[in-house]
């Protein structure tokens, strides 16, 4: 385990070695809890018991099942690694950036749908990390741009992904499909065509 992912920040604290364990525990619980039972009926109790945390604990550090989905995410979207490519092109990267992104949660089907809902949620928490998954996309999406990037090309193609993301969340297409209409999108914003 790298340094930086036991002791990083939360959306509350800084974790000491014991306690990001204990979030890590929560956070893999969560994810058999919603293959198990589903978003609708997860709850932070069960997912405490799951993980052998006391319930007490983990409202510690989680507000809301809202926010242990959106956390769930976002260490997925931080620890994906950045998927160097030799495509010359902004277009290349930036398909290569869009795919990847697309395709984060795509083997996880209950996780999927949670995630949408929950980065929904209007809590401080997920408000919060919300703001860091956008970050996130913006900060990989105009690096694959490069350094001479119109901003307006930048904002929308971080359009294109939330809506893409919505879209799939509320069950019309799969993230396959998305990956590839975000290609599309990228395709004819960047270069005028389809």
């Amino acid at each position: 385990m790298s340094s930086r992912s036991i002791a990083q920040e939360s959306t509350r604290r800084r974790l000491s070695p014991r306690q990001a364990d204990t979030v890590r525990r929560l956070t893999d619980a969560a994810v058999e809890e919603l293959r198990a039972v589903g978003y609708s009926a997860l709850t932070v109790r069960n997912v405490a018991a799951r993980g052998g945390v006391a319930p007490a604990t983990a409202y510690t550090y989680f507000s809301s099942k809202n926010h242990l989905v959106t956390e769930v995410f976002w260490r997925r979207l931080r620890d994906l690694p950045q998927e160097a490519t030799a495509e010359p092109s902004a277009v290349g990267r930036v398909v290569t950036v869009l795919r990847q992104l697309a395709l984060l949660v795509v083997d996880e089907p209950e996780l999927a749908s949670a995630c949408t809902a929950a980065l929904l949620g209007d809590d401080p928490d997920v408000i919060h990390l919300r703001e860091e998954i956008g970050r996130e996309w913006h900060r990989r999406l105009s690096e694959a741009l490069g350094e001479d990037a119109d901003p307006a090309v930048l904002r929308t193609l971080e359009t294109s992904l939330v809506g893409a993301f919505i879209h799939t969340g509320l069950g019309y297409g799969s993230y396959e499909r998305m990956a590839d209409q975000l290609e599309s999108s990228a395709r004819l914003i960047m270069e005028g065509r389809s």
